[in-house]
C-alpha cells in the first residue's frame, strides 16, 4: 500500500504529459487483442506512415485470423509469408538492385513493429530472415549476392541464422563446428542448435571455424539445404513461438564450395555480430508488441504506461541524459515496471532519434 502515494502522483503527471503530447488511447488495435497506448504513427514521416499502414493491415488480414491454429498446429506459413514477400518484406534493408526494397532500419523497425501485432511468432521469422539476406548483400560479392538474394526477398527460398551451437550459446566466439578446406571445398563438420526454420528452410548462414582458437578464427559460409553430408535434428517441441520450426542443424562432412564463403577467412565473427547488432532490434521490437497484451491483463494503469512513453520522448527530444527518471519515485515501481522503462528507453533511442547512438549511460537499478 505504501507505493500507491508515489504511484498516483506519477499517474496524476502521466495524464497532463499525456494531454501536452497528444497521445491517444487507439481503440482499433484493442479489437485486434493488441492495446497501443499511444498513437503508432506518432512522431513518423507520411511516408513512415503508409507502410506502416500496409504493415498493420497486413498483419489483421493475413496473419491474425491465423495464429492460433499456426501456433496449435505447428504450421510454418510459407505462402502467407511469400505475400509479405510479395509487398517488399522478404528483404526490407536489402539494396534494391538485387530486389530487395533498400529502406533504412527506422523504417524496418516500423514494419516488424506493425507486423508482429498478426503474429510475433512469424514475424520474428521473417526477421531472421531478413538478417541473413542483409548479411549476404552486405558481405558477399556480387556474385553471390546475384545468386542467393533475389530468392531470399522474393522468399522463393527462406534463410537461417546459423551461430549456436550446444556447448556455445552466449560465448559465441568458443564455436567448435569446423570447415577444413580441402581444394575447392570447405569440409564441414559439427552441429547448430535451435535454429529457427531449421529444416524447413533453403540457405543456411553458417559460422564455423577455419582457423585457431577464438573470434579470428571464425569464418562464414553460405550452405545450401540438399548438400550432401547436411542434415537436421528433430523437431523441438516448444511452449509457443511454433508457426516457425526449430531444429538442430548437422554437418557430417559436409562439402560447401569456397565460393560460398562471405567476406575473407576470419571475418566470420565480425560478420554474425554485425547481423545481430539490427537483429537484436528487430527481435526486441517484436517482442515489446507481443507484451503489450500482458500488461494489460496485469493491469498496468494506462497512464503509467503513457507515463513511460511520454517521458522517454522529451527526454530525447532535450537531449538530456536518463539520469533523473521520475524524480526519486522509480524506486518504488515494481521491478517488471522498470524493466519495461528501461528498455523503453533503449528502444526509442535507437528507434526514433538513431542519431543519439551509441546509448548514453545511466545509473539503473539492478534487475535480478
Amino acid at each position: 500500500m505504501a507505493a500507491l502515494g508515489p504511484l498516483s502522483r506519477i499517474t496524476r503527471l502521466g495524464c497532463n504529459l499525456c494531454r501536452n503530447h497528444r497521445l491517444v488511447f487507439n481503440r482499433n488495435y484493442q479489437k485486434r487483442g493488441t492495446a497501443s497506448c499511444i498513437d503508432p504513427s506518432y512522431g513518423l514521416t507520411d511516408e513512415q506512415k503508409e507502410f506502416q499502414k500496409v504493415a498493420f493491415d497486413f498483419a489483421a488480414n493475413e496473419m491474425a485470423p491465423h495464429m492460433a491454429e499456426w501456433d496449435q498446429k505447428e504450421i510454418f506459413p510459407v505462402e502467407t509469408m511469400r505475400k509479405a514477400a510479395h509487398l517488399g518484406f522478404g528483404g526490407i534493408y536489402v539494396q534494391p538492385e538485387v530486389g530487395g526494397s533498400g529502406l533504412s532500419r527506422l523504417d524496418t523497425s516500423i514494419i516488424f513493429e506493425a507486423l508482429s501485432t498478426g503474429c510475433v511468432s512469424t514475424t520474428a521469422y521473417i526477421s531472421i530472415h531478413n538478417m541473413c539476406a542483409w548479411m549476404i548483400d552486405t558481405f558477399g560479392n556480387d556474385e553471390q549476392r546475384e545468386r542467393f538474394c533475389p530468392d531470399l526477398c522474393s522468399m522463393e527460398k527462406f534463410a537461417s541464422y546459423c551461430l549456436t551451437e550446444p556447448g556455445s550459446g552466449s560465448d559465441a566466439a568458443s564455436l567448435l563446428t569446423s570447415a577444413q578446406q580441402k581444394g575447392d571445398h570447405y569440409i564441414l563438420n559439427g552441429s547448430k542448435a535451435f535454429i529457427s526454420g531449421g529444416g524447413d528452410t533453403d540457405v543456411y548462414v553458417v559460422m564455423c571455424r577455419t582457423g585457431g582458437k577464438g573470434p579470428k578464427g571464425i569464418s562464414c559460409l553460405v550452405v545450401e539445404k540438399g548438400t550432401p553430408g547436411l542434415s537436421f535434428g528433430k523437431k523441438e517441441k516448444k511452449v509457443g513461438w511454433n508457426s516457425q520450426p526449430t531444429r538442430a542443424v548437422i554437418f557430417e562432412d559436409c562439402a560447401v564450395p569456397v565460393t560460398n564463403r562471405l567476406g575473407h577467412e576470419g571475418q566470420g565473427f565480425n560478420i554474425a555480430m554485425k547481423g545481430l547488432n539490427g537483429g537484436r532490434i528487430n527481435i526486441a521490437l517484436c517482442v515489446l508488441c507481443d507484451q503489450l497484451p500482458v500488461l494489460w491483463e496485469q493491469h498496468m494503469p494506462l497512464c503509467c504506461w503513457q507515463r513511460i512513453t511520454c517521458w522517454c520522448e522529451s527526454s530525447l527530444e532535450k537531449h538530456s541524459p536518463i539520469t533523473n527518471f521520475c524524480s526519486s519515485n522509480w524506486q518504488k515501481w515494481p521491478p517488471s515496471w522498470l524493466r519495461l522503462a528501461f528498455w523503453c528507453v533503449r528502444l526509442l533511442q535507437h528507434y526514433r532519434r538513431t542519431d543519439l547512438m551509441p546509448f548514453r549511460s545511466a545509473p539503473w537499478p539492478s534487475f535480478s
